[in-house]
């Protein structure tokens, strides 16, 4: 599967043979699948499809994955690759090693949802499936929005627009222009004024007065540690910062699993705190 900053090279390739017509972003930074290779079912999961309209008219398809009563609700923001279904371990585990309910979308251009991803529709699609959870009775304060790497940045934003009760950050950048000038110097000299995407965490996350939880990997080779740790320097307190000593950026939930779950138990026993709906 390809993952946020493996593809940064195909800007270069992009320059010489032309955009065709298509924003930047949207060649390097978007890799949807539309093809939903498994359901929760066979994970043996409960679950109900879940079909959302954004502000904008477009309609949208996730997942709800029912929990333990007297539980908060986990907002589940995935990263730029492949769609939910790729995501079924991660929704096992959760449910399993937490008992906690979970939503999942797919974003607008991923799986079976309809439009084109970009910068600001990610944005309306978490405020459409905040919209749905107010619907069922989950409030703001009693839910957890949990973010992967790209998917952080759609979390913060929605942390920004409709506080949580916890936010937790997996794997998080700092901004889409740090990331280009970290890994390909030259090519963002060159061709940065061409992307339109920001995704900018780093002003984002002063804003915040949210509890957060970041979770970064030290082996991380796409997203650098030192970006997970800026963002935390520049957090309001309360915040957490949580090193994977043996973890890369795609392999967080299988590095140390006890001590990744010990850390997730850990945050739902601080949202044991929240006030209850």
């Amino acid at each position: 599967m390809r993952i946020l900053g493996k593809p940064l090279y195909t800007i270069g390739l992009l320059a010489v043979f032309g955009l065709g017509g298509c924003r930047l972003e949207d060649r390097f930074l978007y890799f949807p699948d539309s093809e939903l290779v498994s359901t929760p079912e066979q994970m043996g999961l409960a679950y109900e499809d879940v079909e959302l309209v954004c502000e904008d008219g477009i309609s949208l398809h996730g997942w709800f994955i029912p929990g333990q009563d007297h539980r908060p609700v986990i907002l589940f923001f995935h990263g730029n690759a492949g769609n939910i279904s790729h995501r079924l371990e991660n929704l096992y585990q959760l449910h399993h090693q937490l008992g906690t309910p979970v939503l999942i979308i797919n974003y607008r251009g991923y799986g079976p949802s309809e439009g084109s991803p970009d910068e600001q529709g990610l944005y309306l699609d978490a405020k459409a499936a905040s919209a749905w959870l107010t619907e069922r009775g989950y409030e703001p304060r009693w839910r957890i929005y949990f973010g992967r790497s790209l998917g952080a940045a759609v979390a913060l934003q929605l942390a920004l627009e409709d506080k949580p009760g916890m936010l937790v950050m997996e794997s998080p950048f700092t901004s889409i222009r740090a990331m280009g000038r970290h890994h390909y110097p030259l090519l963002h000299t060159t061709l940065g004024w061409l992307l339109d995407a920001r995704f900018d965490n780093l002003t984002k996350i002063s804003l915040i007065d949210t509890p957060l939880n970041i979770i970064h990997g030290r082996r991380d080779r796409i997203v650098p540690p030192s970006m997970a740790q800026e963002l935390f320097d520049q957090a309001q307190d309360p915040k957490q910062i949580f090193w994977l000593e043996q973890a890369g950026h795609n392999n967080t939930l299988y590095a140390e699993p006890n001590r990744y779950w010990a850390f997730w138990q850990q945050i739902m026993a601080d949202a044991h705190s929240m006030p209850s709906p």
